[in-house]
């Protein structure tokens, strides 16, 4: 599978993964030993279920082709979710998006996300 995959991240995390020029996941990617991604079509759920009402987050963009050898493994009702089993060159995103918290409580996000 290819196309854009997404990962929400802490905006401070991802700043200091940008300066040491590797983010090797966030404390779920790490205990489960895979950096977790979603596609277009999963990461409003994830953001829902993950990060209700966090602030602070990052909405950061990869091209899949890019990031090697990923894994499509069932997850969420049997949904296949892109998973990369190595460290990951944040130089590789290839788009970076604030992601606000709405009045409702639910993020806000870009454009073309359905």
């Amino acid at each position: 599978m290819s196309g854009k995959i997404y990962k929400i991240v802490i905006a401070e995390a991802w700043a200091a993964a940008k300066a040491e020029g590797v983010f090797r996941g966030a404390p779920v990617d790490l205990a489960d030993g895979f950096i977790h991604f979603s596609d277009a079509a999963q990461v409003r759920e994830t953001a829902a279920r993950h990060f209700a009402g966090q602030a602070g987050l990052l909405l950061v963009a990869f091209d899949a082709a890019d990031l090697g050898p990923l894994k499509w493994e069932a997850s969420r009702g049997g949904a296949l979710f892109p998973h990369l089993y190595a460290p990951l060159n944040p130089a590789l995103a290839v788009s970076e998006t604030a992601l606000p918290v709405g009045a409702d409580g639910a993020h806000v996000f870009p454009a073309g996300i359905p």
